[in-house]
């Protein structure tokens, strides 16, 4: 049994490096080639694979197991980071920022705590990862009492997060990508296409775009955001699949889940939606994690073929990023069955799933400034590994 899972094992390291340097030749081929048509081609090719979004800012346990932006921007794995929330705003409040772990003070607004993250923010944004302000969340005391309450938190958010100016930006001289709404507790959907309205004029006035995203209950329309969400302002919408009517039920079908991402794609006017997905499955006897996990088998053989086929998916969004870190069962949505390659900080990276799920077997490698790094991932981990120079990225996970 030994010599055959030995046989195995070295078979895969060889077929990963012949896929490698086929890759690789395939790759200085296409970088031979106009610039023009290359940075296209690889657009095209991230749109197909999809990116993560993911929510930072509230582990739950007050103990800032999440880390920092940038020990999460440096994994590589997220091309979405929303701060989860600002909680406190409208009706005339003072706006405040609420995170957990007091990552910064919600009562005296001045997030001292939290400076030392205006160099995270950068660090992120270098890295082309898009970080957005989640305005609202699970709990919270949020409303929009009128068109002008909308205009000044508005006002607000461009001077203190985006691109206005202000004595007291918490993130100081990072700017911000946009607005993500999360609005659970609002007791009315009046205002927010207001606020919406406001917020995407902003972007003439600045130097970059403000970006506009929301998280809807999967149920279609969602009662909050529904009107806010038939502007067609929106850029990103991660339906949440999760503590909710369409949710997948253990042993369950994903009937409704699909049935409610059709019907998403095709009312609403969005430039990308994502399958927002709970990162860890809900223990016993507990409220805390939301319902609805979905097992990677299932999400990899029974939900992400379908949904791939919109030319409006983006990707998947997951809540949150300590649930992530706890398990990180969920980010194997990125490796299914087939191919996963894209353009690193300095070089390729590369993974050939050969297998999913439970037991599944994942070949990847890394090429970085003439190193190469190859490994063989089964159920139970890393079953080989070996390099020149000893790359690890991580794309093995």
């Amino acid at each position: 049994m030994a010599k055959k899972t030995q046989a195995r094992t070295l078979f895969l390291l060889l077929l990963s490096l012949l896929l490698f340097l086929t890759v690789l030749k395939t790759t200085e081929a296409r970088r031979g080639r106009h610039a023009h048509h290359t940075h296209h081609a690889r657009r095209a090719h991230h749109t197909r694979r999809g990116g993560i979004a993911v929510y930072w800012g509230q582990d739950g346990n007050f103990n800032g197991n999440e880390g920092n932006l940038t020990a999460l921007c440096a994994t590589g794995r997220f091309a979405y980071v929303n701060i989860a929330f600002l909680d406190v705003f409208g009706n005339g409040q003072t706006p405040q920022l609420g995170l957990d772990n007091q990552h910064c003070n919600p009562v005296t607004n001045g997030c001292t705590i939290f400076s030392g993250q205006i160099r995270y923010c950068l660090y992120c944004q270098r890295k082309r990862i898009k970080v957005l302000l989640s305005i609202g969340g699970l709990v919270g005391d949020y409303t929009l009492t009128s068109k002008a309450d909308a205009k000044n938190v508005s006002l607000y958010l461009w001077n203190n997060y985006l691109g206005g100016c202000s004595s007291n930006r918490p993130f100081g001289a990072a700017v911000l990508d946009g607005i993500d709404f999360y609005v659970e507790q609002a007791g009315s959907p009046l205002y927010w296409d207001d606020l919406a309205r406001y917020l995407h004029s902003y972007s003439k006035l600045g130097k970059k775009k403000v970006y506009l995203s929301a998280a809807p209950r999967c149920v279609y329309p969602d009662f909050v955001l529904g009107n806010a969400l038939k502007t067609g302002l929106f850029d990103f919408v991660w339906i949440q699949y999760y503590d909710s009517a369409c949710e997948y039920v253990g042993g369950n079908t994903t009937a409704n889940l699909l049935n409610s991402w059709a019907v998403w794609t095709k009312s609403v006017k969005a430039r990308k939606f994502f399958v927002g997905l709970v990162a860890l499955p809900l223990p016993p006897d507990t409220d805390v994690i939301p319902s609805g996990f979905i097992p990677v088998n299932v999400l990899t053989s029974q939900v992400l073929p379908v949904v791939k086929k919109s030319r409006k998916y983006g990707g998947v969004m997951l809540w949150n990023l300590f649930y992530d870190e706890e398990d990180g069962v969920v980010i194997v949505v990125v490796m299914e069955r087939g191919w996963w390659s894209g353009e690193g900080g300095d070089g390729v990276s590369v993974v050939v799933v050969l297998e999913s799920g439970s037991g599944g077997v994942m070949v990847g490698w890394r090429w970085s400034k003439g190193s190469v790094m190859v490994a063989v991932s089964g159920g139970g981990g890393v079953v080989a590994a070996w390099s020149w120079w000893w790359w690890w990225a991580g794309v093995v996970m």
